[in-house]
């Protein structure tokens, strides 16, 4: 494990300072389920969903959330994002999986730009979606794929 970067002397809490890092490309993608009603599903799926459009509105509000995890999570910084992509499958029964994939050339990672933009995204399709189906769970989220930086390339494996 990498000594802990997030603290000074003094043993508060900082930013880490990146200034003296390369600016390289770097990507993230992140996943989240949401767990529900199989009607509930088939709702969202077929754009029967009182409030509207779950899926348009949940993509919006993931992207929306990727570029404001700075101001969500204290020690992260402000990140010029360069590419953020939701996108939605299903298994054509009762989970939603929602995945987010941002990108840009900085000098630090957006692994929590992903992993953010897959919670808000998750929680505006409850928000959607809870007049019918208040027992949906969201869980699973993770970080799926990293790529970029000093500490190069990381593909998540279940653990076993």
């Amino acid at each position: 494990m990498d000594e802990l970067t997030h603290f000074n002397q003094q043993g508060r809490a900082k930013m880490v300072d990146v200034s003296q890092k390369s600016i390289t490309k770097r990507e993230a993608t992140a996943q989240v389920k949401v767990m529900m009603h199989e009607e509930t599903l088939q709702r969202i799926k077929a754009g029967k969903i009182k409030k509207g459009d779950v899926l348009a509105v949940a993509q919006t509000a993931g992207i929306m959330a990727a570029k404001k995890t700075s101001e969500l999570i204290p020690m992260c910084h402000l990140l010029p994002l360069e590419k953020v992509d939701i996108a939605f499958s299903d298994n054509d029964k009762d989970i939603l999986t929602i995945l987010a994939t941002v990108k840009l050339s900085a000098k630090t990672g957006v692994e929590m730009e992903a992993l953010t933009a897959c919670q808000v995204a998750a929680l505006t399709v409850y928000d959607m979606c809870k007049a019918m189906d208040r027992g949906m769970q969201i869980t699973d989220c993770h970080l799926l794929d990293k790529k970029g930086g000093k500490s190069g390339h990381f593909v998540y494996s279940e653990k076993a």
